[in-house]
């Protein structure tokens, strides 16, 4: 869980999506899920990157993109996002970078990362954007029930953060407490300094809308995507994402709710295929829907709070624009300053020409 670097194939699109919906991107944006070809003049043959089933199915909103896990829409979004945008979010949610590449296969998740550190990447996005500081260790008791040592508590900060660490720091200096006793032994100062529990705090690290929006995205993968097996929980408030790397050597899934987040990854100690048509839903989801079963039983549905600033708005799905009247629609939900723009009155019903020989209809990168 700590020690094994493995590439996170697509379970590693959450991020890049994340990172999109933060620059302006929605939920509604179209790329194009078309063939691509890269020419690299290190390399002996071009990279022809394409979707695990081989086919390709034109504009594709970002939506749609993830639940699907469309390769073609992921690499688009990253060229259009720009990679150094991109690694420079993945610092801003902690995750490491130093062994992720700075080319387009970053967004298949050519990257690397343990287990634990993708676990942790999705507890950011799980718990509404707040960092997390994994520990294993809980609490250690003495046989009599007298706690010896508990992890620290949290503290969720918004801003200001750097003061209210500070005012944490005055607080522990002016509190004078005697050392603990164990065992009619009493701790040295720095034994007894390191028994004590400390609260940490936990600075937002990601827009609660955008961690809301993805929430909503990647309920689909489970609803609607490649993550299908998960409702045999019955649960209305799982999210997740499958991943699996070339050759089948690394599958994974990855999900949660809004009170925990779980991530499964099968392998080999030694990379090498699992099999012809073994994939993170069909491997990695089977186990997560076993551990969440029993880690999730008699709790109620734990969803993210919807936060202010975020508008329902009728779209055309293919086109990513405001529905016209009468026209086929869904809803989608956006943050107020990234919402599509309303019709101007003359296209409503016409040709969706804006007067200036503008196409309004749709924008495809």
């Amino acid at each position: 869980a700590t020690q094994a670097s493995r590439q996170p194939g697509s379970t590693f699109k959450p991020f890049l999506y994340l990172s999109a919906l933060e620059n302006g991107r929605t939920p509604a944006t179209i790329y194009n899920d078309a063939p691509i070809v890269f020419e690299d003049s290190e390399l002996e043959t071009a990279w022809r990157p394409q979707n695990s089933s081989g086919q390709f199915y034109g504009p594709t909103t970002l939506r749609e993109g993830l639940y699907r896990s469309r390769n073609l829409v992921s690499i688009r979004l990253l060229r259009d996002l720009g990679i150094n945008t991109t690694l420079s979010y993945l610092k801003q949610l902690r995750l490491p970078t130093e062994n992720m590449p700075s080319n387009l296969s970053l967004s298949l998740g050519s990257g690397l990362l343990t287990p634990m550190e993708l676990a942790r990447g999705f507890a950011v996005i799980a718990n509404g954007g707040y960092d997390v500081q994994p520990y294993l260790i809980e609490r250690i008791e003495e046989w009599d029930g007298t706690v010896v040592y508990e992890a620290p508590k949290t503290i969720l900060c918004d801003e200001n953060c750097d003061a209210s660490q500070t005012q944490v720091a005055d607080a522990e200096q002016s509190t004078s407490e005697q050392p603990p006793e164990i065992e009619g032994m009493t701790l040295p100062a720095s034994a007894a300094e390191e028994n004590t529990t400390k609260p940490r705090i936990m600075q937002r690290l990601a827009d609660e809308r955008s961690i809301y929006i993805m929430h909503s995205m990647m309920q689909d993968v489970v609803r609607r995507g490649t993550g299908r097996r998960a409702l045999a929980l019955n649960r209305s408030d799982i999210a997740g994402k499958t991943g699996t790397t070339n050759e089948q050597k690394d599958t994974w899934f990855a999900g949660f709710n809004h009170d925990i987040a779980t991530t499964v990854w099968v392998g080999f100690d030694q990379p090498s295929p699992l099999g012809r048509g073994e994939y993170g839903a069909s491997t990695a989801l089977p186990i997560w829907v076993d551990y969440m079963k029993v880690a999730l039983a008699d709790q109620p549905a734990a969803t993210m709070p919807r936060p202010n600033g975020i508008v329902n708005i009728r779209i055309n799905p293919e086109t990513g624009e405001r529905a016209r009247p009468g026209e086929e629609a869904v809803f989608e939900i956006f943050k107020e300053e990234d919402a599509p723009s309303p019709l101007p009155a003359e296209s409503i019903g016409g040709n969706g020409d804006n007067g200036n020989g503008d196409d309004l209809s749709r924008q495809i990168f």
